[in-house]
């Protein structure tokens, strides 16, 4: 296994909208094993392809407490239906260190996939796994979760995002 790099905004890599994947082997398989190590090492609770610079539908997650044992999900050409209960939502974003800001999501949703094997199934999810779901969603139609702000607090994130650039440089 072998740790990703992450790409961080503003790369244009991010919003590219990803393509189904439609081949299921071993480089699947090994890339899908990257994601979970890098997602675990970044750490957060979910990566989507593109935020490695791969344009495949691809999506894993992990929501479970830190106390608790781990629970992996791989979603693979990921679809929404039936969501419900909308409300806003802290959330933050590997590929946009440093800044959290409340976005709306949807608290209920139920979600059709495929595994890692190309299996499909579906669940209902609320909550955490909910709001990651959407927002790994997001990730692979090309959107971040700074999207979904209003004007005024995008242009408070561009202004942080440049101060910190500037930091870093």
């Amino acid at each position: 296994m072998a740790l990703l790099t992450i790409l961080h905004d503003p790369d244009p890599r991010l919003r590219i909208k990803a393509k189904p994947v439609t081949v299921f082997d071993a480089a699947l398989q090994r890339l899908i094993e990257d994601m979970f190590e890098t997602m675990y090492d970044a750490p957060g609770v979910g990566l989507a392809a593109t935020q490695v610079g791969i344009a495949q539908r691809i999506a894993v997650m992990d929501c479970a407490d830190k106390d608790q044992p781990p629970e992996k999900l791989v979603m693979i050409n990921p679809e929404l239906s039936d969501a419900e209960d909308p409300q806003e939502m802290e959330e933050g974003c590997l590929s946009i260190p440093e800044y959290r800001d409340k976005v709306r999501r949807y608290n209920k949703l139920r979600m059709r996939a495929l595994d890692a094997q190309g299996q499909p199934y579906e669940l209902i999810a609320e909550g955490l796994l909910a709001q990651a779901i959407q927002h790994e969603i997001d990730h692979l139609d090309g959107k971040l979760y700074i999207d979904h702000l209003s004007s005024l607090k995008r242009e408070r994130y561009k202004k942080k995002r440049e101060k910190l650039a500037k930091r870093v440089a």
